[in-house]
């Protein structure tokens, strides 16, 4: 199956020069589903938005109203994660199979949800056939390396204006009100290697400020996005923020809920906490 998108894979919002250091990444969040890539499917579409961060493009609205850059994935997360290692790749859904050198084993790839994903849990397989490896480079060279770029591209242009960036990178997790204590966001900063101390914890304040309960790092400690881009060292900052549906989507996990609005602004209120502490003068050091 070759596949050539009609819509494009992803899209800038917000302003055309950059009025803010925050930028937004949405990868998870497209429902651009081709004729063909539905015709590949042995699922219907109802089962393959599952994969999708249901609606988390239509939460960032507020912050992007506030001056934030936002990267909004249009390619559904079943025809490519964006939140992936190019080379996370199951070889036995490719024909022929890729060279194993020129893989990245994971448990991601290990459980279905790899650069492609496989299989849904309590679905099973996704797809009916194998795909071509022509089919699999046109995804990665088209939007995988594409949305990178463009990515990359966003935080320079911020990094060039302010001095420094930081990246929001926007997701939704499976509800788990039923647990004891269960957070409603979980920020990841790759155990504090994506992004300083000091940025973390304003925006753990304001989404706590907001009402939302918080935990870091568990179970989600941050993707590929926040791993390839956090570069605290070149001022450039990400922060994985994963939401838990129920607290903004209906009970049918797919329309927005009572708690849609709350979570737009928590979301403002984190970028605009995030801004701010970036535009803070830098603390001039004494001499001893």
């Amino acid at each position: 199956m070759v596949d050539s998108p009609a819509e494009p894979p992803f899209m800038r919002v917000g302003p055309g020069i950059a009025a803010s250091p925050v930028v937004l990444s949405v990868p998870h969040a497209g429902r651009a589903y081709s004729p063909a890539l539905l015709k590949a499917s042995r699922l219907p579409v109802a089962k393959l938005e599952s994969l999708e961060d249901r609606l988390v493009d239509r939460l960032i609205w507020r912050a992007v109203a506030e001056g934030s850059t936002a990267l909004v994935a249009q390619t559904p997360r079943a025809e490519i994660d964006l939140n992936r290692d190019e080379r996370e790749v199951d070889a036995a859904m490719v024909s022929p199979p890729p060279a194993a050198g020129t893989l990245l084993a994971s448990a991601r790839t290990r459980g279905g949800l790899g650069l492609v994903p496989s299989r849904i849990s309590g679905s099973g397989a996704i797809w009916l056939q194998r795909m071509t490896g022509v089919e699999l480079r046109r995804r990665i060279d088209e939007v995988h390396r594409p949305y990178h770029a463009a990515l990359a591209r966003l935080l320079e242009e911020a990094r060039g204006r302010f001095g420094v960036a930081v990246l929001l990178d926007c997701h939704s997790m499976p509800s788990r009100h039923g647990e004891a204590d269960s957070p409603d966001i979980v920020f990841g900063d790759r155990h504090g290697a994506s992004i300083a101390p000091n940025f973390l914890a304003v925006a753990v304040e304001a989404a706590e400020s907001a009402g939302f309960r918080t935990e870091r790092n568990t179970p989600y400690a941050g993707g590929y996005i926040t791993a390839r881009h956090g570069r605290p060292d070149r001022n450039i900052h990400a922060l994985q923020l994963e939401i838990d549906r129920s607290v903004y989507l209906g009970p049918d996990l797919r329309s927005p809920g009572s708690g849609f609005e709350k979570t737009a602004r928590m979301i403002a209120a984190v970028a605009g906490a995030l801004a701010r502490k970036a535009l803070e003068p830098a603390q001039d050091i004494a001499a001893e």
